[in-house]
């Protein structure tokens, strides 16, 4: 046991190990690219996340890179849709989902607005068409109504 003693004892610390980022730091340079071109020439981008290669946790560490700004919406049509702006302002994450609530897409956009908030033009021309209505049913209820106007 005495010549045990001699023998010099190192303990090493490991390393602290790298953040591992897997797939999130190339789309988030995706993400980048497309709000320069947008910022350039106005040029507004879609990104389909279902068709990136995600690993396990690789959805988690982008949602947590590009984090959550000041406007949400939810949308009803044909099942749920999350939509939400990211800290980055023009960045926008779609988050859409089935009646059963089950997601079908996610999508990241870059533009002043989702497409999908914007009213189409079909749309307001019907709208035009119904407050048309509308009013000429509240003129024939009451005829003051129209001098007011």
């Amino acid at each position: 046991m005495a010549e045990l003693a001699g023998i010099p004892i190192h303990i090493e610390q490991p390393e602290a190990e790298p953040q591992q980022f897997g797939n999130a730091l190339p789309i988030l340079n995706e993400i980048r690219h497309a709000l320069a071109r947008f910022a350039e020439r106005a040029e507004p981008t879609r990104i389909d996340l279902a068709a990136m290669p995600f690993g396990p946790g690789d959805e988690d560490r982008l949602m947590t890179l590009l984090g959550r700004g000041e406007v949400e919406a939810t949308i009803d049509a044909l099942g749920p849709t999350r939509v939400w702006e990211t800290r980055f302002p023009g960045v926008w994450v779609l988050d859409y989902a089935n009646v059963e609530g089950e997601r079908i897409a996610l999508q990241i956009e870059i533009d002043e607005v989702p497409q999908m908030l914007r009213t189409q033009r079909a749309d307001i021309t019907d709208s035009l068409a119904a407050l048309d209505a509308a009013l000429a049913s509240a003129t024939a209820v009451d005829p003051a109504a129209e001098s007011r106007h």
